[in-house]
């Protein structure tokens, strides 16, 4: 599995899957990461990349002791059905 890698210049979390990218961007206040956004290109939709894609941000935001504020419809209804990240979440 191919590491989420944090995409500072474009404040955006990475996954490249079969050379294609999946990003959640973001937006940092304080300990505070908001996510408005979460996409895969289409050729991954449907294969579980999103989901590999949030884990790996979820991932990421502990080891640097933030919370994240979801915005995007997905990353909310994702981290609903992900209650071990909940003390993760504003």
């Amino acid at each position: 599995m191919n590491p989420v890698t944090d995409n500072v210049a474009r404040q955006r979390f990475e996954l490249v899957e079969e050379g294609k990218v999946a990003f959640s961007d973001y937006r940092q206040h304080g300990d505070v990461l908001i996510l408005p956004h979460v996409e895969a290109d289409p050729a991954l939709r449907g294969r579980g990349t999103a989901g590999r894609l949030m884990e790996g941000t979820m991932q990421i935001v502990r080891e640097r002791g933030l919370k994240v504020q979801p915005v995007c419809g997905y990353a909310v209804a994702w981290l609903q059905r992900h209650p071990e990240y909940a003390d993760a979440v504003e």
